[in-house]
This record gives C-alpha cells, structure tokens and sequence, in this order.
C-alpha cells in the first residue's frame, strides 16, 4: 500500500517541474471509466479533485464516484451493483485515460477492512466536442 501511494504521489509531482504546467481544481472532469478491482468491476467518473495539464496531457488527483460490480458468494448476500467512493490517480492523454484507484472494503464479521487498488480504462468525455 505504501509503495502504491509513493508511486502516485511521484506521478503527479514529476509534471510540477514544467514550465508550461497548469495546476488547478474542479467538481469534475469529464472522465468516464471502466475497471477491474477486488474481483469485480467498476464505472466511475472523475469527481473533485486537483489536477495539472500539461499540453495534450492531464495528471488528477482526486475522489472517484463509483458504481461497482461484483457477485458476493457470501450468505446472506450483498447486491450485485453498490455506490462506492474511490481515491486515485488518474493520467489522460488527448481522449484516451488510465486510472489506479484505491477502494475501501469496511470490515464485517469474517473479514478485515483493507484497501484494494484496481486498474481501469477510458475516455475524456469533454474532448469529444472539440
């Protein structure tokens, strides 16, 4: 866990050196995203969060409303679609983007709380119209 954080922290702070780099904050970003994460799968899109752009290139750093997926095989059994909230980065590059999230699966009765990082794939809404 704390080498994913470091690895984060180390993307999104080598941009910071440029000269052309735009730093910001938004409510959203128009990102839309699909992954894999702790067996199951999620649909996310960026929410607050604080970013840097640098030409073609966009480095965030913020919360990841989600809808995630997956088949509980425990009794009784949670839904197959939950909300959840997520944290991660997420680097897009003209339409195309890639995510590292981290979500959060509480502690129950048989299990422990623990942080579960993912992967996922999209695209940047927003550069469609342009």
């Amino acid at each position: 866990m704390k080498k994913a954080i470091t690895f984060i922290l180390l993307l999104v702070s080598f941009p910071t050196f440029s000269q052309n780099l735009r730093t910001e904050s938004a409510l959203y970003d128009g990102i839309g995203i699909i992954g894999y994460v702790d067996q199951g799968a999620f649909i996310n899109f960026t929410g607050p969060n604080i970013n840097s752009t640098y030409k073609n290139s966009k480095f965030i750093l913020g919360m990841l409303p989600s809808l995630r997926f997956k088949k509980d095989r425990n009794i009784p059994r949670n839904t197959f679609v939950t909300p959840n909230l997520g944290v991660g980065f997420t680097y897009s590059y003209k339409m195309a983007a890639i995510q590292v999230p981290l979500y959060y699966n509480p502690k129950t009765a048989t299990h422990n709380g623990e942080w579960n990082i993912g992967i996922g794939l999209g695209l940047r809404i927003e550069k469609w119209s342009k």
